[in-house]
C-alpha cells in the first residue's frame, strides 16, 4: 500500500487486528522484509503496520536533504492517516533511531529497540564492510528466502543516490541524547554483545537515560541479534 507524505510516496503493509498496534522500522539500506519475521508472529492478535522508510524498499526518496525529525514526522503523519494512536514502536538499528525521536516527541505504548544508535559512533570499518561481516554470523538470514542477501550489504552505500548519502551523514552525526531523556513509556533494548556497529555499551548508556528500560543482551550476537535468536525475540516481545 502507497500513501503519500510530504510529497513522497511511502510503502507500508497493514494487516491484523487487535487492540495494540505494532509499528515495525528498518535499518538504513533495508525494507520491510527484514522485520517481517517478527510482524508475521503477531498478526494474531495485533495490527501490524511494517514501513519502507523514505529512501527503501519500494518507497520514493525525499526530495530534499531529510534530517531524523523528518522522517518523525512523516511517520507520524502516516499513522495519523491510518487512525493509529499511541504504537508500540519496534525499531532495529536507523529504524531504532528514528523510534527514540519519536517516542521523545508522540505518545507510545511501548518502545522495542535492536541495536539503536542515539549518538556518533566512531566507525573503523567501511559500512560495506562490516555490514557484510555481520550478515555472515547470521544464520537465520538463509532462512528467509534470500531477501535480506538483496537488500544488505556490498551495493547499499556505493549505490546510493547522493541525497541519500547525504541524509545518512546527517544521521550518523546527529546525538539526541538530550531528546532521549524525554522519553516517558516503558522500554526493552534488545543488543548483540558483538554488535560492532552500534557496541552493546549504548543499550547501558540508553538504560540510564529512559525512566523505564531495561537492557537483553544477546551473548555472542552481532547487530542483527534480533534475527539470529528470532525465536528468544519474538517471547521476549510478547513477555514485555
Amino acid at each position: 500500500m502507497i500513501k503519500t507524505i510530504n510529497n513522497v510516496s511511502v510503502n507500508y503493509i497493514d494487516f491484523g487486528e487487535g487492540d495494540n498496534t505494532l509499528v515495525l522500522l528498518h535499518g538504513w539500506g533495508q525494507n520491510i522484509d527484514m522485520m517481517k519475521p517478527i510482524g508475521n508472529k503477531f498478526k494474531k492478535n495485533n495490527r501490524v503496520i511494517i514501513i519502507d522508510l523514505p529512501g527503501f524498499g519500494m518507497s520514493e526518496e525525499p526530495t530534499y536533504i531529510w534530517n531524523l525529525k523528518d522522517y518523525v514526522i512523516c511517520i507520524k503523519e502516516l499513522l495519523d492517516k491510518l487512525k493509529v494512536e499511541n504504537p508500540i514502536l519496534i525499531g532495529h538499528s536507523f529504524g531504532g533511531k528514528i523510534s527514540l525521536l519519536y517516542a521523545s516527541m508522540y505518545k507510545v505504548e511501548k518502545l522495542v529497540l535492536f541495536g539503536s544508535p542515539f549518538k556518533q559512533e566512531i566507525k573503523k570499518l567501511s559500512m560495506k564492510t562490516k555490514i557484510l561481516k555481520s550478515l555472515k554470523k547470521v544464520p537465520v538470514i538463509n532462512k528467509l528466502e534470500g531477501f535480506a542477501k538483496k537488500h544488505i550489504g556490498s551495493t547499499d552505500y556505493r549505490q546510493a543516490s547522493d541525497t541519500m548519502r547525504k541524509i545518512l551523514v546527517e544521521h550518523v552525526n546527529l546525538d539526541i541524547t538530550e531528546e532521549v531523556k524525554k522519553i516517558k513509556c516503558s522500554t526493552l533494548l534488545v543488543w548483540g554483545t558483538m554488535d560492532q556497529e552500534v557496541p552493546i555499551e549504548r543499550a547501558y548508556e540508553l538504560e540510564k537515560l529512559i525512566d523505564d528500560a531495561a537492557v537483553i543482551p544477546y551473548e555472542g550476537c552481532t547487530h542483527y541479534a534480533y534475527l539470529e535468536r528470532i525465536d528468544q525475540t519474538i517471547n521476549i516481545i510478547k513477555n514485555f
